[in-house]
């Protein structure tokens, strides 16, 4: 049994492209980086990133191109996929390893400081709203006895 399967989730490194195939579907390409933190021997935290190449066809393709942008968060799912030319100008062969999404999910929208501003306005707000509207549970003083539960 084999299995080619790729899940990445990390941020794109530059705006997506989106071109048309000669049938008229859509392609979208992008790069997305993901990072990875570990200690190494001595204790000291360690950092590195990885790029991803990532394409996406169809309507999928529309929809990325459309609403994400250089460091928007996204999770991709799909396969990986090589595939080869021969470079015109120099005639060597080039090869190029990408993942080739079936599934995009967006992920939340980074916040400007207005909108973080925004948000924690109406956190305060609903928050008062919900205090005032809270109805408070009374319990009975007695003690309950397990028996008079009819269950």
């Amino acid at each position: 049994m084999y299995l080619n399967k790729a899940i990445v989730i990390g941020n794109l490194t530059r705006d997506p492209e989106l071109r048309s195939l000669p049938s008229g579907i859509k392609v979208c390409s992008f790069s997305l980086a993901t990072n990875r933190v570990w200690k190494d021997k001595n204790g000291a935290r360690q950092e590195s990133a990885d790029y991803h190449n990532v394409v996406v066809f169809g309507r999928q393709a529309e929809t990325v191109a459309q609403y994400m942008k250089k460091g928007s968060s996204i999770l991709v799912e799909g396969r990986m996929q090589t595939r080869s030319w021969e470079d015109k100008t120099s005639g060597e062969k080039k090869y190029r390893t990408e993942i080739v999404a079936d599934r995009t999910q967006f992920g939340p929208k980074s916040s400007g400081t207005n909108a973080s501003v925004q948000s924690t306005n109406s956190e305060k707000i609903s928050s008062e709203k919900n205090s005032e509207e809270i109805d408070t549970i009374e319990y009975p003083e007695e003690n309950i006895n397990p028996e008079d539960i009819p269950f």
